[in-house]
């Protein structure tokens, strides 16, 4: 274990964890790499405990990261611990937690990245520990799940509470439209449901048709609601306010970190898939001013009888000072023509909230719409005008592309959110960040200072996975420098070789849809074999059909990098065309790169490395995920080998074999085939 503090019997307090303990017996010591760590609630006995119940194994790993959490929990501590694929992390915190929770009595928010993560840890893993730990504790500590209001279905709304914006307008949404057809069904099945959740709606339906039965926090007429009592989020919030362990996600963590406070008091934090909590971060603290926002803010405005001329013409302004300017980065502030455009925009709105506030009474539900959207628009006005190099700010077109478009969108993203993590989210508690990917470059220093951690005890309980034995890293060394062009050909040509060799069973991770789409155009045409492309359907009908079938190919980007669980011989080869940087033209890498060089720092390291290496780590993840797994991840980007920062690159990816021998792997990928082949799969 590393930690530059170091874990120590002595920094448990014996009398204070003499006192923890329900029987009043010693805690008990745990080895890790040869430091004692005390065990202020028995956590040792308790997971084996709860191993045995589930039918499980120990695993080493496991037992050290319940240990680390257990005395963070109990010491106060900001922990990182880095679990590989197959250490049970799972387990390795809830077990601490749910005895943290019995024997203190204090309240802890665990955190996934995912609402599906999310709905696993809440309705299978924890559930599976308190049913082991309660013969034990002799207690079970009360549990609930914690998401944001636009979750569940509003009651309100679905009867006419709302007046409907005036893009749904645009919309088909009679009986027999799909549209319709889909607001319909939740009319019905909100006559069935117990608890409003969209989680719980299967199949489910659009983002259009949902949007015309829920509303944002913002939206929410709260504890003023006529259909107060009958609220389903309402109902969840005081069933997470009552809770000793609430499960949430990172988009709650983001509102709480850059905006208000949702959870309110609680003294342990515990973020699993700790790794995309920044990026989680930095997306809820990015906001845009754009005309039709503003257009928008004004129509929901006149709804509750107010004259929106100065909002009107301040959009006007915003739009005349667009047309005169390109997409791209703001480097030195706003010019005056757009910066006085935003002070006109930020004074209407001003006097608009306030003229607003006085119709509350009458008009209910539109006037507080009409608040939520003009609130907004305040807010990213002072994000503009705020104190210089706070923000990133740019100029994007209406997709977001960087390219020769007319800008429609000011843009406005936090330079660094670790001070948000710091004071918003972890101060003066116990918090544990948990993930397969934190030691990037094989140290956790550079996650540490993007998550706003002091002096954190570290620790990487490593993996059960002998990944030297199960798996191959190929680079191809012989391939040319990848440029921006997309894929090269000499690039097509290997992956082609390759896929035939493994006989399809290739997960292609690709830095852009359009190298996806350009690999599966290739490999269709030139091997018969299926080949998937993210672009063809929902991702979890993709997963599905690629394990099903044993010979297909699953090409993308994006997505797939992360939280792809496919074991077995079907994904025995994972493709990485090349190393994922951000985009040269990215507004927020180029600045907080920038940062990083004017303060005497690395900004190439720090920003554009760091966020190549994470995504390394997780897309070479995807090749082992039991201990019968065999494969070969194959990069084919010869900077992994031949560049500077490659071996920073390499020390954060699984330690596999690696070599650039190409007929030693095609012929590695052969026999696998042939092995799968003669047991049928």
């Amino acid at each position: 274990m590393t930690s530059s503090r170091g874990v120590r019997a002595e920094d448990a307090g014996t009398d204070d964890v003499a006192v923890a303990v329900a029987d009043g017996a010693q805690a008990a010591g745990v080895t890790v790499d040869g430091i004692t760590v005390e065990d202020p609630h028995q956590v040792a006995e308790l997971l084996e405990a709860a191993v045995e119940a589930l039918a499980g194994r120990p695993r080493e790993g496991q037992q050290r990261m319940a240990a680390v959490v257990a005395k963070a929990l109990h010491d106060g501590e900001h922990a990182l611990v880095q679990a590989g694929t197959g250490t049970g992390k799972s387990l390795g915190y809830l077990v601490p937690a749910v005895a943290h929770a019995v024997r203190t009595g204090q309240r802890i928010v665990v955190s996934t990245a995912t609402l599906a993560l999310q709905r696993q840890v809440y309705t299978k893993d924890l559930p599976m520990v308190l049913d082991a730990l309660e013969p034990v504790l002799g207690k079970r500590p009360g549990t609930a799940l914690f998401k944001g209001r636009s979750n569940y279905l509003c009651v309100h709304r679905l009867g006419g509470g709302y007046p409907e914006p005036d893009d749904d307008r645009l919309f088909d949404v009679g009986p027999t439209s799909e549209l319709g057809r889909e607001v319909a069904r939740l009319h019905q099945w909100a006559d069935e449901t117990e608890t409003g959740d969209r989680d719980d709606l299967v199949p489910g339906v659009s983002g259009r048709a949902w949007a015309q039965v829920s509303v944002s926090g913002r939206e929410c007429l709260d504890s003023k609601c006529p259909m107060a009592e009958e609220c389903f989020s309402q109902r969840a919030r005081k069933d997470a306010s009552e809770a000793r362990i609430v499960v949430t996600n990172h988009a709650v963590l983001g509102v709480q970190a850059a905006s208000h406070d949702l959870l309110g008091e609680h003294d342990v934090l515990i973020v699993d898939e700790a790794h995309e909590l920044v990026q989680r971060i930095t997306s809820a603290a990015t906001h845009e001013l754009t005309v039709r926002g503003l257009d928008r803010a004004a129509s929901a405005v006149r709804r509750c009888g107010k004259t929106t001329d100065d909002l009107d013409r301040a959009a006007r302004a915003v739009d005349s000072a667009l047309g005169d300017l390109a997409v791209g980065r703001l480097r030195r502030g706003m010019p005056e023509e757009l910066a006085a455009a935003v002070e006109l925009v930020r004074g209407a709105a001003r006097a608009l909230l306030t003229e607003v506030a006085k119709t509350q009474e009458q008009a209910g539900a539109a006037a507080k719409m009409a608040s939520a959207a003009l609130t907004e628009i305040t807010d990213v006005c002072g994000e503009l005008q705020g104190e210089e190099g706070r923000y990133v700010i740019w100029l994007a077109p209406p997709d977001g592309e960087y390219d020769e478009e007319r800008p429609s969108r000011i843009v406005a993203a936090p330079l660094d959110v670790a001070a948000l993590i710091g004071h918003r989210l972890v101060e003066e508690k116990a918090a544990v960040f948990t993930s397969a990917t934190l030691a990037l470059g094989g140290g956790f220093d550079s996650i540490a200072r993007h998550l706003g951690m002091d002096d954190p005890v570290t620790l990487d309980a490593g993996s059960p996975f002998d990944y030297g034995k199960q798996g191959i890293l190929y680079v191809a060394s012989h391939l040319p420098r990848p440029t921006q062009g997309g894929i090269s050909d000499e690039a097509i040509d290997e992956l082609v070789a390759l896929v035939e060799a493994a006989g399809g069973r290739t997960l292609g991770l690709f830095s852009s849809h359009r190298a996806a789409q350009a690999a599966t155009d290739a490999v269709r045409e030139r091997l018969d074999l299926p080949v998937l492309n993210q672009k063809d359907d929902q991702l979890p009908t993709l997963v599905k059909q690629f394990a099903e079938d044993p010979r297909a190919c699953l090409f993308g980007s994006t997505s797939l990098w992360q939280g792809i669980d496919v074991p077995g011989p079907t994904a025995s080869l994972v493709v990485i065309d090349r190393i994922p940087f951000p985009r040269p033209d990215d507004p927020v890498s180029q600045a907080r790169t920038e940062a990083v060089g004017a303060a005497g720092g690395n900004g190439f390291m720090a920003v554009s490395a760091t966020h190549a290496a994470l995504l390394m780590a997780q897309g070479s993840g995807r090749l082992i995920r039991s201990m019968d797994d065999r494969g070969v991840v194959a990069v084919l980007d010869s900077r992994l080998r031949t560049a500077r920062y490659g071996g920073f690159l390499a020390r954060s990816m699984p330690p596999l074999w690696g070599t650039t021998d190409r007929d030693a792997v095609l012929g590695a990928l052969r026999r696998l085939d042939d092995a799968a082949c003669a047991d049928g799969r």
